[in-house]
């Protein structure tokens, strides 16, 4: 299993010592490992994440596993040039079994009693029912606001739930006060860079899913960047194993309520722009100030992509659309489908730098949408 390595100062870290940031206060990725899927071998493969084990710092535990991963990928009824991906199919119901799959994992393979973690609600549901499985004691904490059917989807695989006044930024900072007890694993989707590496297969589906060739444009909303992250790391390595000739541009999506990436993006800015943070129907996205904020910036700009932002109006358009297709999705899975209805429709904001790139990109050829949580989390 890989080490850890300081984002900033270049310190290593044993994966073992469950150090979850650099004492510089750098943020850790993965060390460098061998990468080489064989890709003559997957169509024998089963269809789950684990097909690609060559590119994964981690072996699959057959104990722990539900089979998650290579989620359908079909056409969009309205939109002819885009394609859907069903993440909101996963045994969680949200793409973040991907990442939790992993950090469960690796937890039982470290021996770890205990983990903790902090979420809006769909990693604190992954995390719940993947740490139940592997039989280790799993602390969430959440939001009061978050929605009740992700409290009960919690509860139900056995977790201990925190509830947190005030704002997903204070439940961030309980969750930092809590984590770093001996002996419990803080993980974070966030913190934790093997959870991106889980993430990341959601990339590698999409080459294969499409005949072994990548879109011209790959959609995705962004709060905390860990779908962002994970394409980019997919894309990166598929194009440097010579699978894939070029990478798609990458367009994030925020909600205008909460949306200090798409004004960094806007403004130039390397870092995310400060913001108070309002209210916003896609309460997975809604983090005014995202850790990983730097490297989110810089994959997307490598991308020749950008960041645009959408409004809870165009949000619920856009999800009752989706659900005219029978597809029923919460909110935050519906932003993305809503920025490509703006760019198509001509009903963006004309004077968003933003949005003047993005809206190409929105309407090219081939277009991939993730489905990223299933509507029941968050029926209203």
């Amino acid at each position: 299993m890989p080490d850890l390595v300081c984002s900033e100062c270049a310190a290593v870290y044993p994966v073992a010592s469950l150090v979850w940031r650099c004492t510089c206060g750098g943020l850790l990725d993965v060390a460098e490992f061998d990468i080489k899927v064989d890709a003559q071998a997957l169509p024998g493969r089963a269809p789950s994440l684990w097909r690609y084990a060559e590119a994964l710092p981690i072996a699959v535990d057959p104990a722990i596993t539900l089979g998650e991963g290579f989620s359908p990928l079909v056409p969009s009824r309205s939109l002819a040039h885009v394609q859907l991906k069903l993440d909101f199919l996963l045994p969680t119901l949200s793409f973040k079994d991907r990442g939790a799959v992993l950090l469960a994992t690796l937890a039982q393979r470290l021996g770890v009693t205990n983990a903790m973690v902090d979420s809006s609600g769909n990693a604190g549901t992954a995390m719940a029912a993947y740490f139940g499985r592997a039989g280790i004691g799993c602390t969430v904490y959440v939001p009061e606001s978050t929605s009740p059917g992700k409290f009960a989807q919690m509860r139900a695989h056995g977790a201990t739930v925190e509830l947190v006044p005030g704002s997903r930024a204070d439940t961030s900072a309980a969750a930092l006060r809590a984590a770093g007890r001996p002996g419990v694993m803080y993980a974070s989707h966030v913190y934790h860079p093997y959870f991106l590496h889980g993430v990341k297969t959601y990339g590698y589906e999409i080459w294969e899913q499409r005949g072994r060739s990548l879109p011209e444009t790959v959609v995705v909303p962004v709060g905390n960047g860990t779908l962002v992250l994970g394409c980019y790391l997919a894309f990166s390595e598929l194009v440097a194993a010579g699978l894939a000739e070029r990478m798609p541009r990458i367009v994030a999506v925020q909600a205008s309520a909460c949306s200090p990436l798409e004004q960094a993006m806007a403004q130039g800015f390397a870092m995310p722009a400060a913001v108070d943070g309002g209210a916003t129907i896609a309460e997975g996205i809604a983090i005014a100030a995202p850790p990983r904020g730097r490297q989110i910036l810089s994959a997307v700009r490598a991308t020749g992509g950008t960041i645009v932002s959408v409004s809870d109006r165009q949000t619920a358009g856009a999800r009752q659309e989706l659900a005219d297709e029978g597809l029923f999705v919460e909110p935050t899975s519906a932003v993305c489908f809503a920025a490509v209805r703006a760019a198509v429709d001509s009903t963006f904001d004309k004077a968003s730098p933003t949005w003047a790139v993005a809206a190409s990109l929105l309407t090219a050829e081939s277009v991939v949408v993730p489905l990223c949580g299933a509507g029941l989390k968050s029926p209203v």
